[in-house]
């Protein structure tokens, strides 16, 4: 079952490629269009929301196997979680797809869902049973209400992508382009990420760490990546491995906070390869593609994925989350950091439709506003839930 499942994730991932390659033809590849025009990059942009669907489809059979071979929703851990998250995505798009017909979105969300789920498959994939605080029904309810949240609001921020690439001008230099720019690279950075940890697990990279947990107790940890910052009173036991440069504290997962530092390099290496080779910024290379993109047709499918996503999103982090948390630890908060980031992020996306609603806040401010908030998801998911301890470290 569990290699069922595997394979299915696989056609599932190539799917997503195929749809990606799919809408960027319908954007870009004007040497495929017929003489009408746009008759054909309506007709690759069909292909593409079909292969989307596939992927969607396939991706279903992958979490219904490994749910029937785990015993359990496969929602427990960093593989799981991210891997449905970039499911999830997908169905949202689908979903909006059908009603907008964008291709520009699905040139825009598809590389994402590939980037997420291609991250996902870096964490360890073994089933492993449930520790007591996740064994409860609260977990699939909370856990995949929040997935499909955050699939939502990706799908926001996607469009938010669009109209910022679009109507920005990057042949000037200032705080927008520049922060534009930032964005590119964190994305680019995931991209490094995905590289490099693919390079040293080829080589089989692995350095052992003896060290003193938060709880003051000697244990281990295990580095899968050169160590840049090692752990809390850390001994490097592992020969010919790089000694760190410093240890982090003992609340640092430091394994974790690492492969973060790597992450930054590598996509700050990447990043400058991309503009040495454009000669320009990254924004303004992509942007002649989008002449024919309306930008109040992508601003509004961002606002209305928005205000679908986060009363899904509510519901699951935050109510759903606290009745699980009574249920686990006998309270309903206790200020662990994945709860105040989860906290955070509601207030955010409240905050972004009173502006919208009350205050006018709609295009270039809307726009950014949808990016930041997918930041501070991703800040979440990935520096909250790896490198900082707390109860949901188990993740």
């Amino acid at each position: 079952m569990a290699a069922i499942s595997g394979n299915l994730l696989y056609v599932a991932f190539f799917l997503y490629l195929a749809a990606t390659i799919a809408f960027a033809v319908s954007v870009t590849g004007r040497k495929w269009r017929n003489k009408a025009g746009e008759m054909s990059g309506n007709r690759w942009g069909f292909i593409g929301f079909l292969s989307s669907i596939g992927a969607s489809l396939f991706a279903t059979g992958y979490f219904i196997t490994r749910w029937m071979h785990a015993g359990h929703a496969p929602v427990s851990n960093m593989f799981e979680y991210m891997t449905f998250l970039g499911i999830a995505i997908g169905y949202a798009f689908v979903i909006i797809y059908a009603i907008y017909r964008s291709n520009v979105l699905g040139m825009f969300t598809m590389p994402i869902v590939m980037l997420i789920v291609a991250y996902a498959s870096l964490f360890p994939r073994e089933v492993e049973p449930l520790i007591p605080a996740l064994q409860s029904n609260w977990l699939t309810i909370h856990v995949i209400t929040v997935a499909i949240g955050q699939g939502i609001l990706s799908i926001g921020m996607a469009a938010g992508l669009v109209y910022l690439v679009r109507t920005l001008d990057f042949t000037k230099t200032n705080k927008r382009t520049r922060a534009f720019e930032f964005v590119m690279y964190s994305l680019i950075s995931l991209v490094g990420f995905i590289l490099i940890g693919y390079l040293f697990s080829a080589m089989n990279y692995e350095a052992t760490f003896n060290y003193v947990n938060e709880q003051d107790v000697e244990a281990q940890m295990v580095y899968n990546l050169p160590a840049l910052i090692g752990p809390h009173e850390g001994e490097l036991v592992t020969e010919n491995r790089m000694e760190p440069f410093f240890n982090a504290p003992a609340i640092i997962r430091a394994n974790d906070l690492n492969t973060v530092i790597w992450s930054l390099i590598a996509g700050l290496v990447l990043y400058v390869a991309l503009r040495l080779i454009l000669r320009k910024r990254i924004g303004g290379a992509i942007q002649p593609l989008l002449k024919g993109v309306s930008p109040q047709a992508v601003d509004e499918v961002s606002y209305r994925a928005i205000a679908i996503g986060f009363p899904v999103f509510a519901l699951g982090g935050l109510i759903f989350a606290m009745i699980w948390a009574q249920i686990a630890w006998s309270r309903f908060w206790g200020w662990d950091p994945k709860e105040v980031w989860a906290l955070v992020t509601f207030l955010f996306y409240a905050a972004y439709l009173h502006l919208r609603l009350s205050r006018g806040w709609q295009g270039e401010r809307s726009a950014w506003l949808c990016v930041i908030g997918f930041a501070i998801i991703m800040f979440n998911l990935v520096f909250v839930n790896l490198v900082i301890a707390g109860l949901h470290s188990y993740a």
